[in-house]
């Protein structure tokens, strides 16, 4: 076992619900005390490169391999750990509208008196889908962006659909999960975990890490709404 008593988890805002799980299972096969931080992604990148103190990044694939190459991140401290898939969320009890094919989420998207995203990963796919879809001048005047849950719009009323990682709008009370987007448009963020180049817990990071791909993790990972990777 590890003789660090705590460790320091930066984290992008999707991985909330599974932490909230397995950082008390790791604490406790461990000993180890773990302390996380959520934020956005870009403002966590900002933060490593600038030389914050930290054991472990959870973050989208992409961005960790940027910040190994930078020497922020161990390069072969990186793993991934979950795959998360973009879903439509709307109010709890609304109709629930039809998204199971390019065409029907297209109308669904024109028809919306109001939509929301992210100005996180997955807001930047959404992004790039309207605009792949041809509707991203028309759906512009009646869009959200927001750094919270996009399911806490849609609870309120204040956004009639929302669409972002299906792990961020599962444990929103008021909002219901219509769905994953359709195969054909689909965007898999692959989360990895990465050990921190100047971790003063180096054997607790790795630990963690591989705690992280036991089968009692990837039940709770599964229950988030997101697959072990």
């Amino acid at each position: 076992m590890p003789t660090a008593t705590a460790i320091k988890i930066l984290s992008g805002g999707a991985m909330r619900s599974v932490m909230a799980g397995i950082g008390p299972l790791f604490e406790a096969a461990s000993g180890v005390m773990v302390e996380t931080e959520f934020r956005l992604t870009s403002v966590l990148v900002k933060d490593i490169g600038a030389g914050a103190v930290f054991d472990i990044a959870l973050l989208p694939r992409p961005e960790l391999d940027a910040l190994a190459r930078a020497g922020r991140i161990v390069r072969d401290g990186v793993v991934d750990v979950t795959r998360s898939a973009v879903g439509l969320a709307v109010r709890a009890g609304a109709p629930k509208p039809d998204i199971g094919s390019v065409e029907a989420l297209r109308h669904t998207l024109l028809a919306a008196r109001s939509l929301a995203y992210s100005d996180g990963p997955s807001g930047a796919y959404v992004a790039g889908l309207l605009q792949q879809l041809g509707i991203a001048d028309a759906t512009r005047p009646k869009t959200q962006l927001t750094s919270g849950p996009v399911a806490e719009l849609v609870a309120s009323g204040e956004a009639e659909i929302g669409l972002q990682q299906i792990v961020a709008i599962l444990p929103i009370k008021g909002a219901e999960l219509v769905g994953p987007l359709p195969s054909e448009l689909q965007n898999i963020i692959v989360y990895a975990a990465g050990l921190a180049a100047s971790s003063a817990a180096p054997a607790a990071g790795r630990a963690f890490i591989a705690f992280m791909a036991t089968d009692q993790a990837k039940r709770l990972i599964r229950a988030t709404g997101m697959e072990p990777a």
